[in-house]
């Protein structure tokens, strides 16, 4: 199965064209475009925390890796979803990991990809109570899976007219504060191992931290450099469908996350939509549930959410 997976993404990669500088360059086409529906996204986030902290080497883990894989199956189809199992060194232990990847409209070589991570912290660090027990992770993780586990149940209902590659991440929060060295994991290991050498979408997107109340995004640093156009194109979109009060139009700070990785090892272009602001002297600030038990339920907003699977929608089938 998953030999016949790699083959095809091979085949259409070769069909691609390198040189092709369209990839960031957008206009409106006309077509329809299908309705996110945010209560079906919010189920999604219900979902990943009744599991429990999502911890490497937990039974949570497991349980919600293979939750992923079987969503991905019933809305790609089974040929087209992957497991990149591997191991990686963690604080005192072998941590067994595995980026869940699916694939939609297989047969198209023009693709982009869209990503999240998966995981949820195994320490609530910014916490006063309970401070080495795990996270539920419900917008922290949680949320930008819910959101690309809705557009995927859109993609299987509503073929999109671009081939698109949903990656969830793992092992992205697993690290302590103070250093990056164990953040970032599953990113890494997936820049460096591609299940298809020579993998170059048009573009990717990482959604981080997208479900939260009263959320906002500014155009994080290093996706402003990265891909600028794109940055410019989603917000824009934003503005049109009445989501300003979300997507700020200003400068946010930089923020190191999966899209680093993936931008700098795999030479992606990719932005970062992250609920953050920027302090006065440049740093990243988060909010308040951020890395402590709050991150539950609580917290969700279906509005949020709403908002960024409209604007995802808008751009992947009526601006590509």
């Amino acid at each position: 199965m998953y030999k016949w997976f790699f083959l095809t993404l091979a085949i259409m990669i070769a069909g691609c064209s390198g040189s092709d500088k369209s990839g960031l360059q957008f206009s409106e086409k006309g077509r329809d475009v299908p309705e996110f529906n945010a209560d079906t996204a919010y189920k999604f986030v219900q979902q990943q925390v009744d599991f429990g902290p999502r911890v490497p080497n937990t039974e949570a883990h497991r349980q919600a890796e293979a939750y992923f894989a079987e969503k991905f199956k019933e809305y790609a189809g089974s040929n087209a979803v992957f497991v990149q199992e591997f191991t990686a060194e963690g604080y005192d232990e072998e941590l067994e990991l595995g980026n869940v990847i699916a694939a939609f409209n297989l047969n198209a070589p023009d693709r982009i990809m869209l990503s999240a991570h998966w995981d949820s912290r195994p320490r609530a660090d910014m916490d006063s109570t309970r401070q080495e027990e795990g996270i539920v992770g419900a917008d922290d993780g949680g949320s930008g899976v819910a959101v690309l586990l809705e557009l995927a149940r859109m993609f299987s209902e509503n073929p999109p007219p671009i081939g698109v590659d949903i990656v969830l991440f793992d092992g992205e929060d697993y690290g302590k504060s103070g250093s990056l060295e164990k953040y970032f994991l599953g990113s890494r290991y997936w820049s460096n191992n591609p299940p298809v050498p020579g993998y170059s979408p048009r573009f990717g997107i990482l959604l981080d931290m997208v479900g939260a109340e009263g959320a906002q995004f500014p155009k994080e640093r290093y996706s402003l450099s990265y891909a600028p156009n794109l940055v410019e194109e989603v917000w824009n979109i934003a503005v049109e469908k009445g989501y300003e009060n979300y997507f700020l139009n200003e400068e946010g700070a930089a923020v190191s996350d999966d899209h680093v990785i993936v931008n700098e090892q795999a030479r992606i272009p990719i932005i970062n939509i992250i609920n953050h602001s920027r302090t006065p002297r440049g740093n990243a600030q988060f909010a308040p549930h951020w890395h402590t038990h709050s991150d539950n339920m609580e917290i969700i907003s279906r509005e949020t959410l709403q908002a960024v699977g409209d604007v995802m929608a808008e751009l992947i089938y009526n601006r590509l």
